[in-house]
């Protein structure tokens, strides 16, 4: 996913809007898989799982395998998790330069080994570990099943027979139910990368994640909490043929949260963001969405029986075993759901701390929160829980409440935490009594808990200070930039609007000055001021050089009409297939031949920086080189007193270069500086493309005379001949 990634950051800052299209999944991933676990011994109503996602294990990064081995299972058997969730991208699938994207069966091998020594330390039962695909354990797969489907043969889910792309697990405990239900987006032609970066959930897939989601709600009179585990954020995520998308199901189902990878920490670790369901909600929820929260209108709460459940869910992107070696402990506490992130890069850690009640006040789930406390349901309420894990015994541990009114945070409640004794305890959940009633208060970020517990070595541990609301009310949190970008944008709904805007737009510089040149007698002229007319003086100059002007019109057209260009899609790669703005056009193996578009809109990643980065500035140059020379002709003629017509071209060019020997070095009409730094600029707009073009060549083995031509030359070609029609006036 890394350089897909990568190229995607270059036009994130670009705001337009989009449709999609996909495919269907094969019958090979209809089936689903459910179990039931009855969780023994205490503390009651509580489980615990382990999140893991973005491995990457890789034969040129021996060192993440290894850090995996040495710290997870250590970690896993302190924890003693109920389940363990590895959220996609088991292996890397990229060579050295990260430009060919195809399966690696040594990096499998590796896996397996792995995954079979870390269950062996924990100690832990194979069948509560549950890995899903992500894209990369998809890069370059023709069909699932077949000989370059890895993840079938060495994954612990294909190992285990769990072959269908919905699998559910549901965790007993007395009276409660947790379901987690676990779900394989990637698309079912695998492509190499970088086209294989969004999940293409389907019609079938989303009605079967719909069935395994309510599989328990004929028994509303039990507690339930669902959870979704999944590889793609549905900001990377495809809607099906119908329209449908995983948020759909989710908001009728009202999960807990879904949890999920792909986007690593390299774009901030505050990649969360909430969904609530509203009736009055604007279009361009369709496209993007400004903030963290999501809310609609909330008035007072409906405490009858028969009131529906609110519409809300979370979605908590995690963190990067990759680069951040991270790992993630998500509690459910008798109906409330927390979470911690650890960070392994410093090494093994002695002792963790989960706090499980009260809530974190920005990441809880407001609706439900804040119907408990309306409804006066606050029986959970009496007393500070956390969970305590430890390699050495705990002596004490304490908790701390912080008032930030004052303007700092005074220390207004300490107690200490007693441990919840059970001869069958999975793990210590440490409680303590409290007044809840003290901390309602209607500022949601008033009040900061912090944990600290201490072992017979006397080592520390504290967790980090967050808010809490007694009242169910959030604490508003912000996305930087770049984690809108990539969480706050639905990029399936943005793409073909991105696409067609920045063609209607570079039709338009074509077409409009063109007109304006042809039929109007007022043209611009640099003699005028203004921003507008500067850039039609240099529009209209382009149309000036009539070769240009038409070979940029033509490859316009191209690209719309045309392939653009062809290559080897799947690791073995007998089988070419040809991309499109619309996608790859490839062989399906699971259709009988049937030809179809996969691979949009993942492939907005070649074709909207090309069009963004190449063909917009080269018409720019070109127009500004054409400009540049009407401009020297112009003063030198001025400069000579003589007239256009005066000379022939001949005898211009003879005066131009005896008149440029004449002048000072610092004349701008005498060396043309403005040409030099535009020619400059076009070295740079032919390097980019270069890069693209390599990067497009080594990932799918293609070459660039025979492959893709109109693609590669059209651009340098039309910059390379304006550099000659302007060397002279």
């Amino acid at each position: 996913m890394g350089s897909a990634i990568l190229m995607l950051e270059l036009f994130l800052c670009l705001t337009v809007y989009a449709a999609n299209e996909e495919f269907e999944f094969s019958s090979a991933k209809s089936s689903s898989h459910r179990r039931v676990i009855d969780v023994k011994g205490g503390p009651e109503s509580l489980v615990w799982v382990v999140q893991l996602s973005d491995l990457h294990f890789s034969v040129h990064h021996p060192d993440r395998a290894l850090d995996f081995k040495n710290l997870v299972g250590p970690a896993l058997s302190m924890i003693n998790p109920s389940l363990v969730l590895i959220t996609g991208d088991l292996t890397d699938g990229k060579s050295k330069d990260l430009l060919t994207m195809k399966q690696n069966e040594e990096e499998w091998v590796e896996y397996q080994n792995m995954m079979e020594d870390v269950i062996k330390r924990s100690g832990l039962d194979r069948s509560i570990f549950f890995d899903l695909r992500g894209n990369h354990d998809n890069f370059g797969v023709p069909v699932l099943g077949g000989s370059f489907d890895f993840f079938s043969k060495y994954s612990i889910n294909g190992q285990l027979g769990r072959t269908g792309n919905i699998n559910s697990v549901t965790l007993q405990t007395g009276e409660q139910k947790h379901l987690f239900v676990g779900v394989d987006s990637t698309m079912s032609v695998g492509l190499r990368g970088p086209t294989n970066l969004f999940g293409h959930p389907t019609d079938q897939l989303l009605a079967e994640l719909d069935m395994e989601l309510s599989q328990w709600d004929s028994q509303s009179e039990k507690p339930l909490s669902k959870i979704s585990f999944g590889h793609f954020p549905l900001s990377f995520s495809a809607i099906s043929y119908s329209g449908k998308s995983l948020k759909d199901i989710f908001l009728n189902h009202s999960i807990s949260a879904y949890i999920c990878g792909h986007l690593h920490t390299r774009f901030g670790k505050n990649l969360k963001r909430h969904h609530q369901f509203s009736r009055h909600f604007l279009s361009l929820q369709k496209f993007f969405q400004l903030n963290v929260h999501q809310f609609s209108f909330r008035g007072t709460a409906n405490c009858s029986i028969e009131a529906p459940a609110a519409r809300e869910f979370w979605e908590w992107e995690m963190g990067d075993w990759r680069k951040s070696r991270a790992m993630r402990i998500l509690a459910i506490d008798r109906g409330h759901v927390s979470y911690v992130d650890i960070d392994f890069m410093s090494g093994t850690k002695k002792t963790i701390i989960l706090p499980t009640f009260p809530q974190d006040s920005r990441f809880m789930s407001t609706s439900s929160s804040h119907h408990k406390y309306e409804c006066h349901a606050m029986v959970s309420y009496e007393t500070v829980r956390a969970l305590v894990f430890s390699v050495s015994p705990i002596v004490s541990v304490m908790t701390r409440i912080y008032d930030s009114r004052p303007g700092y945070l005074n220390l207004v409640f300490e107690a200490p935490m007693r441990k919840l004794v059970d001869n069958t305890s999975r793990g210590d959940l440490y409680v303590a009594p409290w007044n809840y009633r003290a901390f309602e208060d209607p500022i949601p970020n008033r009040y900061w808990l912090q944990i600290e517990a201490t072992d017979f070595m006397g080592r520390s541990t504290s967790t980090d200070l967050r808010p809490f609301s007694i009242n169910g009310l959030s604490t508003m949190i912000s996305w930087t930039w770049k984690e809108f970008m990539v969480m706050g944008c639905q990029w399936a709904a943005l793409y073909y609007p991105m696409f067609w805007c920045a063609v209607y737009f570079i039709l338009s510089i074509l077409l409009i000055p063109k007109a304006l040149l042809i039929f109007s007698i007022r043209h611009f002229t640099y003699k005028n001021k203004g921003f507008l007319n500067g850039i039609g003086f240099v529009l209209q100059e382009l149309c000036r050089v009539p070769f240009t002007w038409f070979g940029f019109l033509g490859y316009l057209f191209y690209l719309i009409l045309f392939p653009w260009f062809f290559g080897k899609v799947f690791t073995d790669g007998k089988d070419k297939g040809y991309m499109t703005y619309m996608g790859w056009v490839v062989k399906s193996f699971n259709q009988k031949g049937k030809h179809e578009y996969a691979g949009s809109p993942d492939i907005m990643v070649v074709v909207l920086p090309h069009l963004f980065f190449v063909v917009f500035p080269a018409i720019l140059l070109t127009g500004a080189l054409a400009t540049e020379k009407q401009i020297s002709r112009e003063k030198f003629l001025s400069l000579t007193g003589k007239k256009e017509d005066d000379y022939d071209q001949e005898e211009r060019s003879s005066l131009w270069y005896d008149y440029q020997g004449s002048r000072k070095s610092n004349s701008c009409v005498g060396n043309r500086w403005i040409r030099k730094v535009l020619l400059v600029l076009c070295l740079a707009v032919c390097w980019k493309h270069f890069m693209n073009c390599r990067a497009l060549i080594k990932a799918y083995e293609m070459n660039p005379i025979l492959n893709f031509p109109g693609y590669s030359l059209t651009i340098p070609l039309l910059l390379a001949y304006t550099v000659y029609k302007t060397r002279s006036i």
